[in-house]
C-alpha cells in the first residue's frame, strides 16, 4: 500500500483499506515517506515499512504561482517516479508481493504483479491547462491494470467531474467514498474543531490566521494543526485547545463531539465528513485547483459554505445556518470481490 506524501488525505483514506486487507487476510506493506509514512507507522505498528523516494511537493506563499513551481518541477518528479520503479523492481525480486496498491504515486507499479492505481482525480483541474494536466495524469494511469475510485458512480456523488468520465483505456472500479471513521451520537462539546493539513508553506500560513481570528471566539474551540511529529503535544489557551495532531481514534471521537468543522476542501476530509455527518466551513488551499473546484461545488449544492483564505473573518461562519451540511453515503464494499484481483 503506497499513498502520496501530500497533506496526511492520501494517508487516512488508505488506513480502510488496509483493515480490509488484514480482515482478508493479507499481510500489507506500507510504503511511502515523510509525514504519511509516519502516520501510517503510528496507526499500524505491527506492520512492515519501507520508505520510498520523496516527490517533495511544497506549496508557494502565492497560489497563483503554484502552477508555474509545478511546471519547473517536473523534471525532478520525473526523476523521482524513475527511481520509485527502480526501488519496486528491486523490492518484488527479493519478497513475496502478491500485488500493488498505489495512492497516486505514479511510479509504484510493476507488470510481475496487478498494479493498482487509486485517485479520485481522473481529471486534473489546473485552469486553462486542465486538457493537458489530465491528459498526462491519464497516460501514467493507463500503465496500470486497474483505477479505483473513492467515490459512487451514479450522480449522487462527492468528487463531480474529477472522479466521472464517460470512457477510459484501464478498467475503472467505483469502491465508495472511504473513511476511517464511524459515527456516534457523541454529546456535542466543541462549538468549533478546526482541522488542517496540507503541505507548506499554506498549511502554517492558515494555521496563524485561524489562531489569530479565533482570538474573538466565544465557543469552546478545538484545534487541530495536522504536523505528525514523534510525540503528541496539547496546549490550552482559555477556551482554544491546541493538538499538533491526533490518532485516527481521537480524532473520530472529536469530531463526532464537535458542532462544526473549519477545513482545508481536501477530497478525503470531504468523505470523512460526509460519513460523520456534519456541518463544515471550507477554506481551499490557494492555487488547488481540485480544492476550489469542491468548495464551489459543496457550496453551490447548499452543503457547505466557503471562502477564499484571504477573505476568511470569523463573522463567516454564521454562514453555516444556512447550509444543510454533508450526508453519508449508502455504499457496501465487497473487499472479497476488490481484493480478488492480487
Amino acid at each position: 500500500m503506497a499513498p502520496l506524501n501530500w497533506g496526511l488525505g492520501h494517508a487516512t483514506r488508505c488506513i480502510p483499506i488496509i483493515n480490509a486487507l488484514i480482515d482478508e487476510g493479507f499481510v500489507p506493506v506500507i510504503a511511502s515517506d515523510g509525514g504519511t509514512l509516519t502516520l501510517l507507522r503510528k496507526e499500524f505498528p505491527n506492520l512492515s515499512s519501507i520508505e520510498l523516494p520523496s516527490y517533495n511537493i511544497t506549496y508557494t506563499k502565492n497560489g497563483k504561482l503554484f502552477k508555474l513551481k509545478l511546471l519547473k518541477d517536473s523534471p525532478k518528479l520525473l526523476k523521482v517516479i524513475k527511481a520509485e520503479k527502480k526501488m519496486i523492481s528491486r523490492i518484488l525480486d527479493h519478497n513475496d508481493i502478491a500485488g500493488i496498491i498505489s495512492d497516486n504515486r505514479l511510479g509504484v507499479r510493476s507488470k510481475k504483479v496487478p498494479s493498482v492505481f487509486m485517485t479520485h482525480q481522473l481529471h486534473v483541474l489546473s485552469g486553462k491547462t486542465t486538457w493537458l494536466s489530465t491528459k498526462m495524469h491519464q497516460k501514467f494511469i493507463k500503465k496500470f491494470d486497474v483505477c479505483w475510485i473513492p467515490d459512487a458512480p451514479g450522480n449522487i456523488n462527492l468528487s463531480g467531474i474529477l472522479g466521472h468520465v464517460k470512457t477510459f483505456d484501464i478498467p475503472l472500479k467505483y469502491i465508495g467514498p472511504l473513511s476511517r471513521f464511524n459515527k456516534s451520537n457523541a454529546k456535542i462539546k466543541n462549538d468549533l474543531m478546526v482541522l488542517l493539513s496540507g503541505p507548506e508553506p499554506q498549511r502554517t500560513l492558515l494555521e496563524e490566521k485561524l489562531l489569530s481570528e479565533l482570538k474573538d471566539y466565544s465557543g469552546n474551540v478545538v484545534f487541530v494543526k495536522g504536523t505528525i511529529e514523534k510525540e503528541q503535544t496539547i496546549q490550552v489557551f482559555g477556551k482554544v485547545t491546541i493538538y499538533n495532531f491526533m490518532t485516527s481514534s481521537l480524532l473520530e471521537k472529536t469530531i463526532n463531539e464537535s458542532a462544526l468543522v473549519l477545513s482545508r476542501s481536501g477530497y478525503t476530509t470531504i468523505m470523512d465528513l460526509a460519513k460523520l455527518n456534519k456541518k463544515a466551513f471550507f477554506i481551499p488551499t490557494p492555487g488547488q485547483f481540485e480544492q476550489d473546484y469542491l468548495a464551489k461545488r459543496l457550496t453551490e449544492m447548499s452543503l457547505v459554505p466557503s471562502c477564499k483564505q484571504n477573505d476568511f473573518t470569523l463573522q463567516k461562519l454564521d454562514d453555516v445556518k444556512a447550509y444543510e451540511g454533508l450526508k453519508p453515503f449508502d455504499f457496501e464494499v465487497n473487499y472479497k470481490e476488490l481484493f480478488s484481483l492480487f
